[in-house]
């Protein structure tokens, strides 16, 4: 299973990195069959968010580390170096820039988004 990772540097400057995470089948609901899963993360609260169209932050970093769904429309995002992506519905980002001048996000097409924020406790060992 993969994801996107941005990350601050110790020069407090973002960039993104791709992040592979090694899934095994569990039995996870039995009876069903096993499912392929990764070692679990540690959450701390469950976050919906709706976002309107033309919607634009300014430079920021993430207010805290946090896995980031996206369920609908399409974000840009650009990271301090000048890399810039786009993210649509499916799209799974780990938003670990809590310091530094963060990143650049803006809603783009006619329409807003659907996400899901899932933050994660201080002390968490997660991937990336």
């Amino acid at each position: 299973m993969n994801y996107t990772r941005i990350y601050c540097d110790a020069a407090g400057e973002s960039h993104f990195e791709d992040v592979s995470v090694a899934v095994a089948p569990v039995d996870f609901a039995p009876p069903a069959p096993p499912l392929n899963i990764a070692e679990p993360v540690e959450a701390e609260r469950v976050i919906l968010c709706d976002v309107p169209p033309a919607w634009g932050g300014n430079w920021h970093p993430t207010p805290k580390r946090q896995f980031y769904f996206q369920l609908s429309g399409q974000l840009q995002v650009t990271v301090c170096d000048g890399e810039m992506r786009k993210f649509s519905a499916g799209s799974l980002v780990l938003l670990d820039d809590t310091t530094g001048k963060g990143h650049l996000t803006e809603v783009v097409g006619s329409a807003g988004l659907s996400a899901v924020f899932v933050q994660l406790p201080e002390a968490n060992g997660a991937a990336g």
